[in-house]
């Protein structure tokens, strides 16, 4: 199961006593902060996109919205968004649950400028239920990250997440 791989990614760092089940769905950025009862930035999602054979996961602010352009620019190739049918075997984990934890080698984890100075910060825990918070710097430890980018941008305060 999902949840479980991403406990056990989180026990090597001490951190897998931070996960939270709700009997609630928390798949969208909207109804994770409800879930968790915080404000909607602090939720990080996992973008997923399309990178040879494996994935390229961006942690961004739930807020925050890929820059196409800085993307491009970035990574040398045009941002696409994995197909619902290849999220889960290249994530390891299903739509609303995707998360930087207990993931296939060939997927490659980045954390987008939007997450810093959040804290604390809830990614997705493996399933549409579930969270864990995290500090920004156990996030980037935890996450395996291959570093920061700035491939976001942040929507105007009358856009809609």
């Amino acid at each position: 199961m999902s949840i479980e791989r991403a406990r056990a990614h989180l026990a090597a760092f001490g951190l897998e006593d931070r996960i939270l089940e709700f009997d609630v769905s928390s798949a969208t950025v909207a109804l994770a902060a409800q879930a968790v009862g915080c404000e909607p930035e602090h939720i990080v999602k996992t973008l997923s996109f399309e990178k040879g054979e494996g994935a390229l996961l961006i942690l961004a602010a739930g807020t925050a919205r890929i820059d196409n352009q800085k993307f491009k620019q970035r990574f040398c190739m045009k941002a696409k968004m994995l197909s619902a049918e290849r999220v889960e075997p290249l994530t390891g984990h299903g739509i609303g649950g995707v998360c930087p934890f207990g993931i296939p080698d060939a997927a490659e984890v980045w954390l987008d400028e939007s997450v810093r100075g959040l804290d604390p910060v809830y990614p997705a825990a493996g399933t549409p239920n579930s969270a864990v918070r995290l500090s920004v710097d156990e996030l980037e430890r935890a996450s395996g990250a291959l570093g920061w980018v700035d491939v976001c941008k942040m929507p105007l305060k009358e856009e809609n997440i």
